[in-house]
């Protein structure tokens, strides 16, 4: 595997803006689907109906679909970045606010830059262990410091479990960065609506169509927009830049999120909020993102078996 830039090009930037934009009012929109829609069965139909969007474009260009190593890593992607990542957050969502939630997930890029040194795709580096005590500094804030948010424990940790599973989903992305991204969505958002779906029924939730028009257009915007344009951007942007980096988005999305709620839903942007925002972005840039000279390098591969069983792209 070739080394990943680290230097993000202009296209790059533009993706990444885009993306930041999106995700951050896609987690208001869940909040908001929350209100009406149980939560499993409405990430469930967020997914299965992008997920048949995505299968109809996929048809469309007529390009081949990933078979053997390839698919299995697609369906791994699909299980951790639509499933169980979203299966956490919307549940924690009920109880924490989009902010909240937003700020642990800034630990993102630090958990993907552990895990891609875990499996040699990057270097470690000494100073990430000082940006990961500082992240999780400001992720105990929001549970446990005096005067804080008062995030309730389960939620907080089912965010960081969330984390965790988007940060492998960087990973695996990354290794099936040269399919066509239609195909890997409509492969992906499959697998995470089956997931959720079938969580959704042994949960006990019950199935209804949202009746209310706010649900209905927070529903349409995280199909078309928060699903369908923001993974196809997703998987993009990781073409062009690497998996640690790429994940900075998160490190953004606290700031755009406490403020899109502040303006939408008016939740005040509270001074524990910002201490806590500010200490997880301080740690992950600094020990994940901040450019050294030697940040991102790429570990050389491991020599190739003599007879692989098949071949890993």
């Amino acid at each position: 595997m070739e080394p990943p830039p680290r230097r993000p090009d202009p296209i790059a930037l533009l993706l990444f803006a885009a993306c930041v934009l999106l995700g951050s009012a896609n987690f208001l929109a869940a909040r908001v689907s929350n209100l009406e829609l149980p939560p499993l069965w409405g990430a469930g139909l967020r997914f299965g109906v992008a997920a048949t969007v995505f299968m109809a474009i996929a048809a469309a260009a007529r390009r081949p679909w990933p078979r053997g190593s390839a698919l299995t890593r697609t369906v791994g992607f699909g299980l951790l970045n639509f499933g169980v990542f979203f299966a956490l957050v919307y549940w924690a969502l009920l109880h924490v606010t989009a902010g909240s939630a937003t700020i642990v997930l800034a630990s993102v890029p630090l958990l993907t830059l552990f895990l891609a040194v875990a499996q040699r795709l990057e270097r470690f580096r000494a100073r990430a262990l000082f940006g990961g005590v500082a992240a999780l500094l400001g992720i105990a804030w929001l549970g446990f410091a005096p005067g804080a948010l008062a995030v309730p424990l389960l939620p907080l940790l089912a965010v960081v479990a969330a984390a965790l599973a988007v940060a492998q989903s960087l990973i695996l992305g990354k290794r099936i960065s040269g399919a066509f991204p239609p195909v890997t969505n409509a492969i992906g958002m499959t697998c995470g609506a089956v997931l959720l779906l079938v969580a959704s029924l042994v949960a006990g939730e019950q199935w209804t169509w949202p009746q209310v028009a706010a649900t209905r257009w927070a529903l349409l915007y995280m199909v078309l927009f928060g699903s369908v344009a923001q993974f196809a951007l997703i998987l993009l942007l990781i073409r062009r830049w690497a998996p640690s980096a790429i994940s900075y988005g998160f490190v953004v999305m606290p700031v755009s999120t406490l403020l899109l709620e502040a303006w939408l839903l008016g939740v005040p942007i509270t001074l524990a909020a910002l201490i806590g925002a500010g200490l997880v972005m301080v740690g992950v840039w600094f020990g994940a993102l901040a450019p050294d000279g030697r940040a991102g390098a790429a570990v050389p591969p491991r020599p190739a078996p003599v007879q692989p069983l098949e071949p890993s792209e």
